[in-house]
């Protein structure tokens, strides 16, 4: 879309804040107006819809608008916004009770090529982990995307978030 339609849902999104949970539906409002404004197909409008109904705390309508904007290629549109798609797909899905799914969907992006939401992808993905049970696994990928972040002692955090899985390491 083009950099005002663009502008524009980002100062929806600023504003997120002015409208609280009884208010819900107006935000939702919001975004389904700009997203009237898509042409027919975009894989933009489901994304921000299903954006808009997570944020609201309806993982059960966010998830096939997530899917959906997948399915017509938001990934090719932006990449950038295929992967936030996934990363919110797998956390609305753990909210469900499909956090199998969830884990599916985000192991590949461990090794997608890097970019800011490279820690999003690790605490999401140990959010599915343990609830599924997988507590080590989780926390190996926390500590693991915590360990760059710290003043000092990377190197052994880094260490001790390999040898959650992997004892030999």
């Amino acid at each position: 879309m083009n950099r005002d339609w663009e502008d524009r849902v980002t100062a929806a999104w600023d504003s997120f804040d002015d409208y609280p949970e009884e208010r819900a539906e107006e935000f939702r409002a919001v975004i389904d107006a700009l997203v009237a404004e898509l042409p027919e197909g975009s894989p933009l409008g489901p994304f921000e819809q299903a954006c808009a109904w997570d944020s609201t705390g309806h993982s059960d309508k966010a998830v096939p608008l997530y899917r959906e904007a997948l399915a017509r290629g938001l990934g090719e549109v932006s990449q950038y916004k295929g992967r936030r798609a996934k990363i919110q797909l797998s956390s609305s899905l753990r909210n469900i009770g499909q956090a199998e799914e969830g884990v599916k969907l985000l192991t590949p992006e461990l090794d997608a090529p890097s970019d800011e939401l490279d820690d999003a992808v690790r605490g999401c993905l140990a959010l599915c982990l343990s609830s599924l049970g997988r507590d080590r696994e989780g926390l190996s990928l926390v500590l693991g995307a915590l360990a760059p972040h710290l003043p000092r002692y990377q190197r052994s955090m880094a260490n001790y978030a390999r040898a959650l899985v992997d004892p030999e390491a």
